[in-house]
């Protein structure tokens, strides 16, 4: 099938459109009523508990489902098979074939993309020495671990150059050198027009790459935007606080929501409107202070406060 040509929006504008994508399973919805529009040149973070729906949008963006209705556009024309090739996969159940050398691997793959075989290889040895693998050029995959093989996978996503890439829990099973490797990469995709979508339950990550996110929960959009407007909508604060010799907080703080000991520190999330100073007195008293930080909220704690919120609002 010949590649659909599409003229591409400018940075910033929406480049993939979902308007009213509802898909159900029997009795059971698992997307209703999505709507979403992804900036071009974007990382959108792309977040929700499991079974919430991440997995059914994506399939439907891929064509590898296809909804009951709504529509999805890319770049303003609706998606068809024939824009497949504009899109990088990246899904959370890896695939390679296990017997082909690395070079011989990513070429194919971009050739399945249209890109010539000079050309393949080409890009082939360019994004194995990006990937620190130019040595295992020659190698048979199955040869190499399993970080190795998911950092091939990464290179065959983004190796035909494609205008969007979805990626689903990408840094899912590698260590923190390899974590940072890709996301220096993504970065610099990001920097070069690509717009990615970072489907993640590492929500740290997430806040470390993304320009916006989406939360789905039961199926629906609850939270959608840019790091800056979500926040806005949860104003509220977190404390880091520490003692000399360890110690933790007191119970039963007034206007303590949750606590949490992460990383030698306790982290405590405020209710709405509540001063931090207001804590520190008791905080004192339980000993002497190495630390008392006022935060804004982390992404994981939005992601709580929202997820609880909408679960109100359905029990209700």
């Amino acid at each position: 099938m010949t590649s659909t040509t599409l003229e591409l929006p400018a940075r910033g504008e929406p480049i993939l459109t979902l308007r009213a994508v509802t898909k159900s399973y029997g009795t059971k919805q698992a997307a209703r009523d999505v709507n979403l529009s992804i900036p071009r040149g974007s990382v959108y973070g792309f977040l929700g508990p499991n079974g919430a729906g991440k997995t059914t949008t994506i399939r439907s963006i891929m064509k590898i489902l296809l909804p009951d209705s709504g529509e999805i556009r890319l770049a303003g024309q609706l998606l068809d098979g024939s824009m497949r090739d504009r899109i990088g996969y990246l899904p959370e159940e890896r695939g390679l074939y296990r017997k082909m050398k690395c070079v011989d691997q990513l070429a194919y793959l971009a050739e399945l993309k249209g890109v010539p075989r000079g050309e393949a290889i080409r890009r082939a040895d360019h994004w194995l020495e990006r990937m620190e693998l130019a040595d295992y050029r020659d190698r048979k995959v199955d040869a190499l671990s399993k970080g190795m093989q998911q950092k091939i996978q990464f290179a065959a996503t983004f190796i035909a150059k494609p205008d969007l890439v979805i990626l689903d829990e990408v840094f899912s099973g590698l260590d923190p050198l390899n974590i940072e490797l890709l996301r220096e990469m993504i970065l610099e995709e990001k920097a070069k027009g690509t717009t990615v979508i970072f489907s993640t339950h590492m929500l740290a990550e997430a806040e470390k790459i993304c320009d916006a996110i989406c939360l789905i929960e039961g199926g629906e959009v609850i939270l959608d935007g840019t790091m800056a407007e979500v926040r806005a909508r949860f104003p509220m604060q977190s404390v880091r606080v520490a003692w000399e010799g360890g110690g933790e907080p007191p119970a039963g703080l007034s206007g303590v929501t949750r606590r949490e000991f992460i990383e030698g520190t306790w982290h405590l999330t405020l209710d709405e409107g509540v001063d931090p100073r207001s804590l520190l007195p008791e905080l004192m008293a339980a000993g002497p202070l190495t630390l008392f930080s006022a935060n804004r909220p982390s992404l994981n704690e939005i992601f709580l406060a929202a997820v609880a919120e909408r679960r109100r609002e359905v029990s209700a």
